[in-house]
């Protein structure tokens, strides 16, 4: 009975086949699966052809030719697998490029960076619900593509997907709720997905690879991401979560190697437990608002690669543990965007942001690391002598310690350094030959930047795409790229070019020598603490060596001449200075100790309630945490402008409120006592042409200044702008005498009188009616104050320093005048305060120098930019650049004082 039941069953089978007329199985399904591929083409944009190959062939009447479609991958059951097809990337005109915007994008998805070509096109439209009955498929991969809207529920739905990867669209909506735990990849990223990360992703423990990246995501970081046994990399950057990170890493992170979250708002301290994932190779946790310390136990990641924790707000000393990270290659500690500054001034494009003030020396087991290429920690806060002990540094190629508050001799510090190609160590207290050996140049004097680039060297961003997925090639081509942009405006057709930035330096050797090394080409340049005056020379070039004179003062140096200082006498003026110096430190240390005593329990209480003090009510409630929310917690996208005290940004409070908020260095004022004291000053000070200082909020954590927002941006981006747009004389008229009249207010009638000493264009603000504000008034005297690591005593801008307050440090209302006139020269000129017009003058030769000069000559015509000249009266004009030239000559008592000014800039009227 039982062998008739089955012949009944097989006879039957057969039938059904034969009635198909196919023999190969059971065939609505896959009529049903290549109906569902020809229903998602046609949804589609295809303006490539990438699905020409998806038409029924008139001449096939078989059901499964859709295998051999292009992308389309089948079973054994020839039911279909895998859905494959990688788009054309940005499809810009670099050819073939990583598919994400390198530029910016720098430090995306390292270790998964894949390569796709720009010729190939990209599909546009809707993801089809119906994938999702495609119920065999396991992977499902349509990364950079255009496809836009949600991810249907039907695909999260597919019981047997083991790769989702979506990523580089234009997918929006959120995470679903639903999903196959069989899921090994899940790629996301660079999409406009929002919301949160869903609790139902718990179930994921399969997962290897989580990339989330570059997107809108909310929310906090769940612990149970920190679980997942087989997780390789994690990829949470360019969100907006916020929280700690969860500190629940350990035996279940055995297999992570690739951990970014980066650029996020997340707090907090860097979780201890990170220091068990024992293959971690990079580790990014740049650009959030991370406290405390560098934790010791990061020590114990001995295969780590990369290591950036810049633009937080870090503290304490570097662990020295971190020099038994052996495969360290780069390791960032702080990070000044250099495209948005160039010595001190914005360029409006993005923002500096970098917060971490670290404590005493960069440890000497780190300099000894044998692996290292890069070190960047410009601005970290740290100290004391530069380690003399860097290992063989065969490797080390990159190396930035700026604006720290180094001391001390550098010579030959790095001679044994053979590979390196950028050394930046300005603004620090240095003195010395930095290098000595016959493969660069001698550079000597204090606060020297010394740059040495084989430009043609750079590892290809384009060309090199794979090598970008190395956590250290990807650095390392960002920073030198940086460094070569920064000089390419000053590089010409010659084959050699060497510029020097030499004044205000203590050269003590007066020739800088450049040896060629093999046929590379050079580029030596040795930069002043914060000098823009250029003095460039093409030398000629041998087989052997390039030579050029640093310009010095004749007959300077040492030696045994007749003029000269011999060896006893400069040691005894050494030793009386020394003697001095630390005399003066004792005076400096009692002083301020007795000023900034230790803050008690209470006062610290009241900061840590994240309190705003409120001068001027603007009609809406200003509190720390809308503040912070306005903002979208300080990010880049809100940023609109920096400037030597921090970056600017604007905070939308209500639908028609909107303020600027000044955010300052904290480590920049470490007296908060005086820092109240200064700050209520300057929230009495009131006049129409000053912006309105509204608020502020000072902790031991974080500082901002609230101001009014002024919506037509700086005097700098309106001058920059001026060419392309006609504007009359009475507009620049009625912007310098709002300045003017600003300025005496300060300097006449406020109690006690202020001093500004950093008036330039981009301190003076502007509202869409050409009304100018001036800005950031009584800061210099609050960092002066309150600076206990200043560089300098100087508080201002080159090309804008009155000469006797830049030699002396002596500062006057003179100086301010200086300052205006120097704006004044700028405005009516199509010239910047230290234009590269001015570099075949020689060293010094600024705006002011050639506004001299010109009205020497009776040339007056030509300090006027293009149409001015024609829009107001040629008298007026010329008794405007005669103020201009009298308020910048270095006699103090021939300057006009500004009330003098604002009478002078009165009595000229212009008309229409």
């Amino acid at each position: 009975m039982h062998r008739f039941v089955v012949l009944v069953e097989v006879v039957l089978l057969l039938g059904f086949c034969s009635f198909s007329g196919k023999g190969k199985g059971f065939d609505l399904p896959l009529l049903e699966e290549r109906e569902i591929l020809l229903e998602f083409k046609s949804s589609l944009s295809d303006e490539s052809g990438i699905l020409s190959s998806w038409v029924l062939l008139a001449n096939d009447s078989s059901d499964t030719h859709h295998c051999s479609w292009y992308g389309v991958v089948c079973d054994s059951q020839f039911r279909v697998s895998s859905l494959k097809i990688v788009g054309g990337g940005s499809g810009n005109h670099l050819g073939k490029v990583g598919c994400f915007n390198v530029s910016e994008f720098p430090f995306y998805g390292l270790g998964i960076r894949r390569i796709c070509d720009g010729r190939v096109g990209k599909l546009g439209g809707k993801l089809l619900s119906g994938i999702g009955k495609l119920k065999k498929l396991r992977v499902l991969s349509l990364p950079f593509h255009e496809f836009s809207g949600e991810i249907p529920e039907e695909i999260w739905g597919i019981e047997t997907l083991e790769v989702l990867d979506l990523e580089g669209n234009l997918l929006s909506g959120k995470l679903s709720n639903s999903v196959s735990n069989r899921l090994r990849v899940l790629n996301l990223g660079l999409n406009r997905i929002s919301g949160e990360i869903p609790s139902s992703f718990s179930g994921l423990v399969g997962l290897e690879l989580l990339n989330l990246a570059a997107n809108q995501l909310e929310g906090l970081i769940p612990g149970f991401v920190a679980g997942f046994p087989k997780l390789s990399g994690l990829y949470l950057s360019l969100n907006r979560l916020k929280g700690e990170i969860p500190d629940v890493w350990g035996s279940n992170c055995v297999n992570l190697k690739y951990l970014d979250l980066s650029s996020n708002s997340l707090n907090g301290k860097i979780p201890v437990s990170l220091g068990d994932c024992r293959e971690l190779r990079v580790l990014l946790l740049f650009s959030n608002v991370l406290q405390g310390v560098v934790p010791h136990e990061l020590g114990k990641l001995r295969k780590l690669n990369v290591l950036d924790v810049s633009r937080n707000s870090l503290s304490g000393n570097v662990p020295a543990e971190l020099g038994n990270c052996r495969d360290l290659s780069a390791l960032v500690l702080s990070n000044l965007d250099e495209s948005c500054t160039v010595n001190g001034e914005s360029n409006g494009d993005t923002c500096c942001s970098e917060r971490n003030l670290f404590q005493g020396m960069i440890p000497m087991e780190i300099t000894t690391l044998p692996k290292l290429r890069v070190l960047w920690a410009p601005k970290a806060g740290f100290e004391g002598e530069i380690s003399r002990k860097w290992g063989s540094c065969d490797l080390l190629e990159v190396i930035n310690l700026s604006q720290n508050f180094f001391t001390g001799r550098v010579d030959g510090v790095f001679d044994n350094c053979k590979s390196l190609v950028y050394v930046n160590v300005s603004l620090n207290r240095l003195s010395g030959k930095l290098i000595e050996n016959h493969h660069a140049p001698r550079i000597v004097g204090r606060a020297t930047r010394y740059t040495f680039i084989a430009c043609s060297s750079l590892p290809s961003l384009i060309s090199n795409s794979h090598q970008l997925n190395k956590g250290p090639v990807a650095y390392l081509s960002f920073f030198m790229s940086r460094a070569c942009l920064r000089t390419s405006s000053f590089l010409s057709k010659t084959k050699f070019r060497v510029i020097h930035r030499i004044r205000d330096n203590d050269f003590t050797d007066s020739h800088s020598k450049v040896r060629r090394p093999g046929k590379a080409r050079l580029l030596s340049e040795l930069n002043s603490s914060a000098d823009e005056t250029m003095s460039s020379s093409t030398v000629q070039s041998s087989a052997e060596d390039l030579q050029a004179d640093a310009e010095s003062p004749s007959g300077g140096g040492y030696g045994n001449g007749n003029n000269k200082f011999n060896s006893i006498e400069i040691a005894s003026i050494a030793s009386a200075s020394v003697i001095v110096l630390v005399l003066l430190a004792l005076v400096v240390l009692f002083i301020y100790t007795r000023k900034c005593a230790p803050r008690d329990s209470s006062r610290i209480q009241v900061y840590e309630r994240r309190e705003i003090k409120v001068f001027t009510d603007i009609g809406v409630p200003l509190t720390f945490q809308n503040i912070v929310k306005a903002t979208d917690c300080f990010s880049a996208g809100h940023c609109i402008g920096c400037g030597g005290f921090g970056a600017t940004y604007k905070a939308e409070i209500t639908s028609d409120v909107s303020v600027a908020v000044k955010r300052l260095s904290v480590g920049r004022f470490h007296c908060i006592q005086q820092f109240d004291a200064e700050i209520k000053t300057l929230g009495r000070i009131r006049h129409d042409k000053l912006v309105t200082l509204i608020g502020y909020h000072a902790s031991e954590t974080e500082m901002f200044l609230i101001y009014n927002y002024l919506p037509g941006g700086n005097l700098e981006k309106f001058i920059q702008e001026r060419l392309t747009k006609s504007i009359k004389w009475k507009v620049l008229h009625k912007i310098a005498l709002d300045v003017a009249q600003a300025i005496a207010y300060l300097h006449d009638e406020c109690n006690p009188r202020v001093i500004h000493r950093d008036v330039k264009p981009s301190n003076i603000l502007l509202d869409n009616d050409y009304n100018a504000y001036l800005s950031d008034f009584g800061l210099s005297r609050l960092l002066e104050n309150s600076e206990t690591h200043a560089t300098t005593g100087v508080a201002g801008t080159f090309g804008y320093l009155a000469p006797e307050y830049a030699m002396t440090c002596r500062v006057s209302e003179k100086a301010d005048v200086y300052s205006y006139g120097v704006v004044l020269l700028e405005l009516i000129s199509d010239k910047k305060a230290l234009d590269p017009s001015f570099s075949s003058h020689g060293n010094g030769f600024n705006i002011v120098s050639w506004a001299h000069m010109l009205l020497r000559q009776g040339r007056a015509k030509e300090v006027f930019a293009a149409g001015i000249w024609e829009s107001g009266p040629h008298d007026d004009l010329v008794e405007v650049l005669h103020l201009a030239v009298k308020c910048t000559v270095d006699t103090l008592s021939i300057r006009p004082t500004m009330k003098q000014v604002v009478q002078l800039l009165k009595q000229l009227r212009p008309l229409g």
